[in-house]
């Protein structure tokens, strides 16, 4: 019963051995800079399903008026750092996933706001994935509490 034992767990491990390494194989090509990019711009995976985001044409997005006139650095601040108001977030270190789930609900209707709405009705895919990586790319001022009590 002992070998039997020692088998079925010698079996675990090997399973996860592989699935681990097949995991990492397929996350470095996930993460390989396209040829002649910047490291910099190295696309990032999408759990969303979204293409691939380009920080650069976030940026370029980012300062670019949009639907009701304003773009997202006029309410945001410069990098997503600083709001010109207190319950606006700061988009700068959030997670590209994070701010792309967000802007896909704005511009579907799942999710409203007066400014917000309007703004990423009119959104492309690629635009939403751009404008994740790029504020996903700045230095963010926002902290996580782990280890706080």
């Amino acid at each position: 019963m002992t070998t039997h034992r020692f088998v079925q767990g010698a079996l675990a491990i090997a399973l996860l051995a592989s699935v681990a390494a097949v995991g990492c194989a397929k996350k470095e090509e996930a993460h390989a800079p396209v040829e002649g990019a910047h490291a910099a711009e190295a696309p990032k995976s999408s759990s969303a399903g979204l293409p691939d985001g380009h920080i650069a044409a976030g940026e370029e997005l980012a300062k670019a008026k949009g639907a009701t006139g304003q773009s997202c650095v006029d309410c945001h601040g410069t990098e997503g750092n600083a709001p010109i108001d207190p319950s606006y977030p700061k988009l700068a270190g959030q997670y590209a996933d994070y701010l792309a789930h967000a802007l896909t609900q704005y511009r579907s209707g799942d999710r409203e706001h007066a400014l917000m709405s309007v703004q990423a009705k009119s959104l492309t895919d690629q635009q939403i994935a751009d404008l994740g990586a790029y504020f996903g790319s700045r230095k963010g001022e926002l902290r996580d509490l782990q280890g706080l009590q």
